[in-house]
């Protein structure tokens, strides 16, 4: 009988050992709360505070819409001015039309090394129409287009994601003009 009501004893100090350890979890994991209630409500404190959108909150637009082809779309979502001296435009291409459509093969531009590499956007540039300066797509060393390729047919009303990449113009401009074969041309405004 020892080693029954040892063994039972044995049980019962793990169990309890056991319970003690969740139960010190449980009250250290839950002691941190108090702090993101605190952040909770001063947000939304801040968030009652101001009932005028601001400039960030106005973002859901986009810079420009240029209409193609066949029923395509391109919505301009943003162009961004990064660390490194590049522009990355961001955007979707949505097919509008009635019948499934592809992106125009026109828009890969005419230049060799790019055609060279298949469907893409490379003939999309940037126009800094104070300086009269036109920029291009970047490449990569093998002279890819640093732009979305080998797009899909896209089914109507269905759209794709795409990047351009473009080397940065100098921080004073701000307003370029976007072109891409077969579509219309647009002022866009460069952020960051």
């Amino acid at each position: 009988m020892s080693i029954r009501f040892a063994v039972k004893i044995r049980n019962g100090a793990t169990a309890l050992t056991v319970a003690v350890g969740l139960a010190l979890c449980t009250v250290g994991c839950s002691s941190g709360g108090g702090d993101d209630n605190k952040t909770e409500a001063s947000a939304s404190a801040t968030a009652e505070e101001k009932s005028d959108p601001t400039a960030q909150e106005g973002t859901d637009s986009p810079l420009a819409e240029l209409k193609g082809q066949d029923g395509l779309l391109l919505t301009i979502d943003s162009a961004e001015r990064d660390a490194g001296g590049f522009v990355t435009v961001s955007g979707e291409i949505k097919n509008d039309g009635a019948e499934a459509a592809r992106v125009p093969i026109q828009t890969r531009g005419d230049e060799t090394e790019i055609m060279r590499h298949g469907g893409s956007l490379g003939g999309a540039t940037l126009v800094d129409p104070a300086k009269k300066k036109r920029y291009y797509v970047l490449r990569d060393t093998d002279g890819r287009p640093l732009t979305t390729t080998d797009m899909p047919r896209i089914k109507p009303g269905a759209s794709i994601p795409v990047f351009m990449q473009f080397p940065a113009p100098p921080t004073a401009t701000v307003k370029v003009t976007f072109q891409l074969p077969t579509f219309a041309s647009a002022l866009i405004e460069i952020s960051g």
